[in-house]
């Protein structure tokens, strides 16, 4: 599948979940629901998975994004009032943790679509040597 069809396909799910649950959850039942749909919609994907973090090496830490869909793109849902710079850089991380070129932060509130709607990409010194990793910041409304 087209990584534009994938993407294209998730944010199908993540708008019928928010159609159907509307705001104010927390970000675990939109996490919960957005599985089903995905399910549903025959969209393989995994949740939550560790990723050790490594320094010199060494391993430091782990990260978990909330859906890594079909092994090539990072998903991360926000329910959140305002999307901050913290939230993007920690999509970037994500991306570069897991060696993705491309994921989606989909904010679930209402918002106008314009002001939503972001992308950002690495400088090419990205330690994990990716080409052009983008986050796409899109609200679900």
């Amino acid at each position: 599948m087209v990584l534009d069809d994938l993407t294209y396909k998730v944010i199908g799910c993540a708008m019928k979940v928010h159609n159907q649950l509307g705001n104010g959850f927390q970000e675990k039942i939109y996490q919960k629901c957005l599985a089903i749909e995905l399910s549903d919609s025959k969209i393989g994907f995994l949740r939550e998975v560790n990723q050790p973090i490594f320094y010199k090496n060494q391993k430091v830490g782990e990260r978990r994004a909330d859906f890594i869909v079909e092994d090539c793109l990072m998903i991360e849902l926000k329910a959140i009032i305002d999307l901050e710079d913290a939230h993007l850089a920690q999509g970037l991380n994500y991306l570069t943790a897991y060696n993705l070129e491309i994921g989606s932060i989909l904010e679930i509130r209402v918002c106008n679509t314009k002001d939503c709607i972001r992308k950002m990409r690495t400088m090419e010194s990205n330690p994990a040597n990716l080409k052009n990793p983008i986050i796409k910041v899109l609200c679900v409304e």
